[in-house]
């Protein structure tokens, strides 16, 4: 089956080695050479994501039956909407589809039309001067965000990154006259808890769950320092986390089914991956953002241990034909991304680095190439963004924890750094630690 494959980041490495390992003939668009996507695409183009033009191409040249869209921005671009009008079927949200991540507005605003469980109380403008007098009437502390795309770094609390109601202003200020996000600021309720992600493959209609995930946003061990696309995450071998129970799970399920069937009911059924971000709070899952895409760096942890072919469930996906026996293997795994120096404010770029992806395998771990290229020289160099994520896989947290460790060192660069706490025992325990004394 030939797969058509857009993106060039760890996510989508890790996307194409699934699908490799289940047989797919892999042809790739992406703006960096991403060498393990690289070798393993029968053909590739190495273009701008929100190409859609160039995209639709490369894939009519080749004949392309399905594809696989990895980042959330060509998704806002209507590239699935282009691709499937030239017959193209994609796993991937349509543009309208997508608006789940594209505009935290009309999530919102979903959540609450169809009394979706989770919703947290919000408000969102369109100009300072109205934020600012909302912001006035409130005694509680809130979060601040972007209504459109960021990248993942467009978030800022209250209390941990705004300190003051000046500060909070001097942010919905630089907001709207940097356009970030470009349309507006939504204010929300600040939820108290622990984070989970809970990815599933959605059909239009059928949702079928993947391991649980805990991802790490702040840059720095001890959870400190700015929001960044994410660290580092892990999963544990029964598909849980340490601090999230079944039902726990149970109930963000049900509020991402619900989300697929208000979006059927809309008119704008969804299909591909998706992600849920919820707090765990005292008061259960809250959610925190719906993606359109997988989670990157969660995307590593649950694709290295799907058994499933992954090229089946693209077609499964893109068809509406999903099936409930998708099985990953019980084990755990600890991704930890290797990140040029600066990253989260402002990254070094253009250094050498080098990964053995051999001795990274005899660790117990498997490494995926993000945000890397080949210089004029071929050699190969860091980018702005996360360069390496290195995942460790056992049978339990604390040894996955180990062998990734351990297959660090096989990444070689003089100019990046690792948040080294991921994963580890003592990090684990201070989240169930905080749940217990949410939840006693």
């Amino acid at each position: 089956m030939k797969v058509l494959t857009v993106g060039g980041g760890g996510r989508e490495h890790a996307a194409v080695e699934a699908l490799f390992r289940s047989g797919a003939e892999i042809y790739a668009v992406m703006k960096n050479a991403n060498p393990g996507i690289l070798a393993r695409a029968k053909e590739y183009k190495l273009i701008s994501e929100m190409d859609v033009d160039g995209i639709c191409d490369f894939a009519l040249e080749h004949n392309i039956e399905y594809a696989y869209i990895g980042p959330e921005a060509p998704l806002g671009a209507g590239l699935t909407d282009a691709l499937e009008n030239i017959g193209v079927k994609c796993a991937a949200p349509t543009k309208a589809a997508a608006r789940i991540e594209t505009s935290k507005q009309f999530m919102r605003e979903l959540v609450s039309k169809y009394n979706i469980e989770g919703n947290l109380k919000y408000a969102s403008f369109e100009n300072a001067a109205d934020a600012e007098a909302y912001l006035k009437t409130l005694s509680e502390e809130i979060v601040v965000k972007p209504i459109g795309l960021t990248g993942g770094k467009g978030v800022k609390v209250q209390g941990e990154h705004l300190h003051s109601f000046e500060e909070t202003m001097e942010y919905i200020n630089e907001i709207f006259e940097n356009h970030v996000g470009g349309a507006g600021v939504i204010l929300e309720e600040k939820a108290v808890g622990e984070e989970f992600t809970q990815m599933v493959f959605v059909d239009g209609k059928k949702i079928v769950p993947m391991p649980l995930v805990q991802d790490h946003k702040r840059a720095y061990e001890g959870d400190v320092g700015p929001n960044t696309g994410g660290m580092g995450s892990y999963t544990d071998a029964n598909h849980l986390l340490p601090f999230v129970n079944e039902e726990d799970r149970t109930e963000a399920l049900k509020i991402l089914q619900a989300i697929v069937d208000a979006m059927a009911q809309e008119g704008c059924p969804y299909r591909g991956p998706m992600y849920g971000q919820f707090m765990l709070t005292a008061k259960g899952p809250k959610i925190i953002e719906i993606n359109a895409r997988f989670g990157d760096p969660e995307a590593m942890n649950v694709l290295s241990i799907l058994v499933t072919g992954f090229t089946g469930l693209i077609k499964d996906m893109a068809t509406g034909k999903l099936k409930d026996d998708v099985e990953f293997a019980n084990k755990a795994t600890v991704c930890k991304y290797v990140v040029p120096k600066g990253y989260g404010v402002k990254s070094e770029s253009g250094h050498k680095i080098s990964v053995d992806m051999d001795a990274i395998q005899e660790c117990g771990a498997e490494a995926y190439y993000a945000n890397v290229d080949t210089n004029a020289d071929g050699e190969l160099v860091t980018g702005t963004s996360r360069s390496v994520g290195v995942v460790g896989i056992a049978d339990t947290l604390e040894e996955a924890e180990q062998n990734c460790e351990k297959a660090l060192q096989y990444v070689k660069c003089d100019a990046v750094f690792v948040r080294h706490d991921i994963g580890t025992k003592e990090l684990v325990q201070r989240r169930v630690d905080h749940m217990k004394q949410l939840r006693p």
